[in-house]
This record gives structure tokens, sequence and C-alpha cells, in this order.
């Protein structure tokens, strides 16, 4: 039988969730449209900092490697909160995180310091990776197992929304009005502030949520569609999938970190728009993420979730040759497409390394967030090409979406 398969259906359609999970799965959904902000204004961050701090393409790139480089360092603590205080509790611990981490951006911008807005990052960083880590195993939990990829998918539409507002924002109160050589930070400061008080005010919110009993995810069960240990003699490492889906992350992120943090660059250098303009189109291009996120979740009852995967890496992989050759506006558009096709990569290599692990459910989604450190490294390899040529960075994330197919086509299978 092929790879590329409709998967059967051999009885009555799972849920997508129960009622009894509505109210939760809203609002947790609703934490991923605020990280997709963050994690996107930091690329709008990326650019002007070119400007008001002085700064090169690569010394630039730092802020990628302080928000992505915090997914390494909080992946393990995250989830031993999580194990240790329950779902609800790791939530509010990365929702003041990350509202703290924004609040630290007003002594950064008073002080015009580089490395002060690095820690500032740093922890909103540590912020967005122990929500991520939290809430995707979180959002897995409130329903049957089989609809799970469904779930995740769904819900990171909303980040995707998130990621169309952070260059939105962004681009209006921070790259609207660049000024050559000018150092002006008050734009940064009010924006943070705002921000980090919706944060606050979501936190204090969430604490009255009454989250419902969740399946023990420790108990051996037989019911059909939990996520049930199929090999529990197995450590975690032992998972083959798990170890798969961790690489397949690493190399997700970082294809996802590169393309963003020097999309700006490209449209200025490459296309000769503004920063202003080019920020814009920057909205259109997560529009398309947001897009691939909706049809993606809708092929997915059609099409095997790692069957689609790896055939939006190979697409991507021919993105990225078309980019790289600086053709003008083909090039570009298979710039913008290139988020349409990554659109469902996170979330499926999420939810297919989860997939029967049982008790090694919470750890296995520590592990699989701190693949996301690789967005802290990539953008350096990127940055340092593209000071001689932002087109020819391009080729790069090929290696990426190849690792993503190799998973999506063989890697992703649960061995007994």
């Amino acid at each position: 039988m092929s790879n590329f398969s409709s998967p059967a259906d051999s009885a009555a359609p799972p849920k997508f969730t129960d009622q009894k999970y509505l109210i939760t799965l809203i609002f947790v959904t609703s934490l991923f449209m605020f990280w997709g902000i963050a994690i996107t204004m930091g690329d709008v961050l990326n650019k002007h900092f070119q400007h008001t701090l002085s700064l090169t393409k690569t010394q630039s790139a730092f802020v990628q490697f302080a928000i992505f480089g915090a997914y390494g360092v909080m992946g393990i603590p995250a989830g031993l909160f999580m194990k240790r205080f329950g779902y609800k509790n790791g939530v509010l611990f990365g929702l003041t995180l990350f509202a703290a981490g924004s609040f630290l951006f007003v002594p950064a911008a008073a002080a015009a310091s580089f490395p002060f807005f690095g820690i500032a990052l740093f922890i909103l960083g540590c912020g967005i990776s122990t929500l991520e880590t939290v809430a995707h195993p979180f959002v897995a939990s409130l329903g049957d197992q089989r609809t799970s990829d469904l779930r995740i998918n769904f819900a990171q539409a909303f980040n995707a929304l998130g990621t169309i507002i952070g260059p939105a924002v962004g681009s209006y109160f921070l790259l609207r009005n660049n000024v050559e050589g000018s150092s002006d930070l008050t734009s940064v400061k009010t924006l943070y502030i705002v921000i980090g008080s919706v944060i606050a005010s979501i936190a204090v919110l969430f604490s009255f949520v009454k989250v419902p009993a969740l399946t023990d995810p420790h108990a051996t069960t037989d019911t059909p569609g939990a996520n049930v240990d199929t090999a529990p003699g197995k450590t975690l490492f032992q998972h083959k999938h798990f170890k798969w889906a961790v690489l397949a992350q690493f190399f997700n992120v970082a294809a996802q970190a590169g393309t963003w943090a020097f999309f700006i660059n490209y449209g200025h250098e490459k296309m000769g728009f503004t920063d202003a303009v080019a920020g814009n189109y920057m909205i259109l291009f997560f529009v398309l993420m947001l897009i691939g996120r909706f049809v993606g979740t809708f092929l997915m009852r059609f099409i095997a979730p790692p069957s689609l995967l790896a055939i939006f890496a190979a697409c991507n992989i021919v993105m990225c040759l078309i980019i790289a050759q600086s053709w003008g506006w083909p090039s570009f558009i298979a710039l913008m497409m290139l988020n349409f096709f990554f659109s469902i990569m996170f979330p499926t290599i999420f939810s297919l390394g989860l997939k029967n692990l049982g008790a090694h459910t919470q750890q296995a989604s520590s592990f699989i967030s701190m693949g996301v450190v690789g967005g802290a490294f990539f953008p350096f390899a990127m940055g340092a090409v593209a000071e001689h040529d932002v087109a020819v960075a391009y080729y790069l994330p090929i290696i990426c979406y190849t690792v993503i197919f190799f998973f999506g086509y063989k890697f992703y299978k649960v061995q007994k």
C-alpha cells in the first residue's frame, strides 16, 4: 500500500472534542495567538534594531537567538513544572514570564542597550516556551487521541492569526516612521507596555477558568482513541518516532526563524520595497500561513497527516530553489508561499511525536518543545550569507525541509 493514502475509517468518526472541554479548549486555543504575536514581533524588531541600534544582519539575529534559545533552557523545567502542578498552573506560569519579559522592555529602551533587550526577550521567550510546552499536550488531551492532529492544527490556526497581527502592529508602530540614523526607542517601550498589560490581564482571567478533569496519561486504558503506550517496556528515547520528531522540529523551527527573520530584508533588497511596505507584505505572508492551516486541517480528512507533511516539505524545497534565483516577482511569490506550506509543519510534527507515548507524553512534549532551539542558531547562518546576498541565504532551509520530508514519509511510524 502506498504511504500517501487516506486514513481508514473503520468505525464512526471520533469527535473533534467533547462538550465538557469546550470552554477550556477555546481559552487555551487563544493562547496560541498570543505567542504568535510575540514571535513575529521579534522579526519586526530584528529590522528595527538594525536601524535604531546600528546592527548588522548577523548581530540582529540575536533577537531570534534570545527568543528561541529560551526554548532550549525552559523545555525540561516547563515540562517538570507541568507534571508537578498541572496544565492550568503551567499556563499561568508561562503567562507570568511572558508579561515580565514584556515589561522589561521599558528599562531596556531607557538604557538603549541591545544586551538588555536580549535579556528581556529571553525572559519573554521563556514564557512562550512554557506556554508551548504546556498548550500542545493540553489541547491534545482535550478529546480523542485520534483527532488530536485536528485539534492541534485548529489551535495552531489561531497561532497563525497571531503571526498576522504581530507584523501588522509591529510595522505600524515600529517601521512606519523609521528614520535612517534615528535611535528613538519610545515606540518599542510603549508597544511592549501594552503587550505586557494584555498578557497580565489574560493570566488573571485564566485563573478563574475551571478546567475539567482530564484522562490521566499515566493510566493504562483500552478506551478507543486513548493515548496508550504501545511499547510500555521502552524508555522515552527508545521510541524512534519521538526522536525523529525532536529532530524534525529542530530543523522545522530553524527554517521558520531564518525565513521570517530576513523576509523584510529580502523585500527591501531584492524587490526595492521600503521597510514599511515589506512589513505590510509580511502581513500577507502570515495570512497565507493562516489559510494553509485551515486548508491543511481540511485536507487531513482525506490525506494522512504524515503524508501531507511530506508533500508540503517537498513543495517548500521547490520554493527555496525559486527564491534563491532572484527572479523578481516569481521568487517573491515563492517566498510568500513558503509560509503556506510551512503552515501545518509545527503542529503536525508535534502531534505525531506524541502518538502512543502514554505516561511519557508530558516529558516528550518538553523535549519536542526544546527542539525549537533550532530557531536560535539558524538565523546566524542565514544572516552570514545574507550579508552578501539575501536570496542565496534561502538555499540553506532546503536542508531543513529535507529532514522534515523524511520524517513525514517514513520516520513518523510508531514501532512496537
